[in-house]
């Protein structure tokens, strides 16, 4: 432990030093391993910083969504069109306006890298917990009121208890998604302009474009070794305390190592016993106070219409901005060019179909047998997490190249590559909705004899249903934001591209033309937000009211 902290002591002083030195025109990237684990340590610190507003995010967005009436009308639909821009349509802002804002700093490019993975991570996150916070039975709900908690010891103690599970294991997709787009995040083009911050994806990414096979595979294995070590020091630990959430205890997940160290060691257990005891005074105090005039969200009355009325307003405003500033972008384009942007479209729809189907079919089967295994859930979860997190564009180039050799063009090539990228949404949340089956309907199922078709049709497929819309959900998002990695790239001094929204957006973005860039990013987010209505919608009032353990 000793050791751990001298290691993040000084990781911290060599980050901020990067961080706050001068901006510099063009950064060198060195493909020597020695640089390997200083770029590990920049690229993991731009994940974690990331993850940490993504966090920060979802419970705030996620919580006003769900809990004050009348904001889900006007965020639900924002939160849609958000997640389905992809990163490269939030470049330009970022990057233009914080080097703007940091001149003469390195910082600007750093956060604006940063915000830019956190694009990757957020929305999955934000539509779990929202999800989860829609299925608190009610039942729940009326003892928390009986009990008199205030709207912060009923967020605490029931909301993001019921929401845990799901929100531990669609962080690890989250942090996922983050690595995915690393390449992008750490190297882009904008105009002439070439922008590069150190790190393992612009590390591959030079690699790739020199067709350095050698270089390509060290960074492979940096990577690989970096989602290791997080995997052992941070998500198996949080996955076996999580554990405490469900109604069952299982198996084998408690020999989480560094878990095990902590729960046994007398620091650890003075900690708790000072947090509890901080617990109960600060519980006393409120009951003295009293309970405070609480609206049926939880959310205290004084504060309800106000953070509504905030929030609707807010977002009309931002909206109105958003539509005059985009209109006045599109304005010089010709209708040649809105016809290429439809053909781009329904060819990268039908890709976004295939993929989303191809990965059903073996995420749903494999995610109830790990939910329902837990002793095997113990050796596979490691191995799912470094899989799901290590970044599939880094190896598009081999995949698309063994493709090309038999024959296969990049425009199927790119349907394999999207699903690379996406079918871990559907695994991580069919993993989660079958672990949060009660044990007694699994009893309930063996003891009366039921066939495995009317397991799986009776149980099964009821019970994960709410957590595999939300994959549904997710992975559809994913799968257009991936869209812009795999039907354009770069390998070995040659430009491969496809007919595909996502090879216009990164043309676009090359030749620094604006108005085709928003044009596309606005053609996706309108398929994307149309889709979300008129298909996921009514599934998911259905998953609501019908496929919830409260009915």
């Amino acid at each position: 432990m000793l050791a751990l902290v001298i290691g993040f002591i000084g990781g911290v002083v060599v980050v901020a030093r990067e961080w706050a030195g001068p901006l510099r025109p063009v950064t060198e990237i060195h493909l020597e391993p020695t640089y390997l684990p200083l770029y590990a340590l920049f690229s993991l610190t731009r994940g974690v910083v990331a993850y940490a507003i993504s966090f920060v995010f979802t419970l705030a967005y996620g919580y006003i969504m769900a809990r004050v009436s009348g904001t889900e009308k006007v965020l639900l639909p924002a939160l849609d069109i958000l997640q389905s821009i992809p990163v490269l349509g939030f470049l330009p802002g970022f990057v233009l306006g914080l080097v703007h804002l940091f001149p003469h700093l390195n910082l600007g490019l750093e956060l604006a890298s940063v915000l830019m993975i956190f694009t990757g991570q957020v929305w999955n996150m934000t539509f779990s917990f929202y999800a989860s916070l829609k299925s608190v039975p009610p039942e729940l709900t009326a003892v928390s009121q009986l009990a008199r908690l205030t709207w912060w010891q009923r967020f605490v103690r029931l909301d993001l208890s019921f929401a845990a599970t799901g929100l531990v294991w669609n962080s690890m997709m989250s942090m996922a998604g983050g690595w995915f787009f690393l390449i992008v995040s750490e190297s882009f083009v904008l105009g002439r302009q070439d922008f590069r911050l150190p790190g393992l994806g612009s590390y591959v990414s030079l690699a790739m474009e020199r067709g350095d096979i050698r270089a390509q595979v060290l960074g492979v294995l940096a990577m690989l070794a970096m989602i290791a070590s997080v995997d052992q020091l941070v998500w198996r630990p949080v996955v076996a305390w999580a554990q405490k959430f469900t109604d069952e205890e299982q198996p084998g997940v408690e020999s989480a190592w560094l878990w095990s160290w902590l729960r046994r060691a007398k620091l650890w257990r003075a900690t708790g016993q000072l947090l509890a005891v901080g617990r109960r005074r600060l519980a006393q105090t409120r009951t003295r106070a009293g309970p405070d005039s609480t609206s049926p969200s939880g959310v205290s009355g004084a504060a309800y219409g106000w953070l509504r009325h905030a929030v609707v307003f807010l977002a009309g405003l931002g909206g109105l901005v958003g539509l005059a500033i985009y209109i006045q972008l599109i304005a010089s384009l010709h209708p040649s060019d809105w016809l290429q942007l439809g053909h781009a479209a329904a060819a990268t729809f039908g890709r976004v179909l295939c993929a989303v189907a191809l990965g059903s079919l073996w995420a749903i089967p494999v995610g109830v047998w790990i939910g329902r295994n837990p002793r095997w859930s113990n050796w596979v979860q490691p191995l799912i997490q470094m899989a799901a997190s290590f970044p599939a564009p880094m190896i598009f180039p081999l995949v698309v190249g063994g493709l090309l050799h038999f024959g296969v063009g990049l425009g199927a090539s790119a349907i394999v590559l999207l699903l690379l990228g996406t079918h871990w949404y559907l695994l991580f949340n069919v993993i989660a909705g079958t672990t949060a089956i009660p044990r007694e309907l699994w009893e309930f199922s063996r003891l009366s004899r039921r066939s495995r078709l009317e397991r799986w049709t009776k149980l099964i497929l009821p019970g994960i249903f709410p957590a595999l819309l939300t994959g549904w959900v997710t992975a559809t998002g994913g799968a257009w934001n991936a869209c812009i990695v795999a039907e354009y790239m770069k390998h070995a001094g040659q430009t491969l591209s496809t007919v595909g929204l996502g090879a216009t957006i990164n043309q676009a973005t090359e030749q620094g033309n604006f108005a085709l860039l928003a044009a596309a990013v606005g053609v996706m987010a309108l398929i994307v937000v149309g889709f979300n209505r008129l298909v996921w919608r009514p599934l998911s009032h259905r998953a609501q009211t019908r496929f919830t353990l409260a009915t």
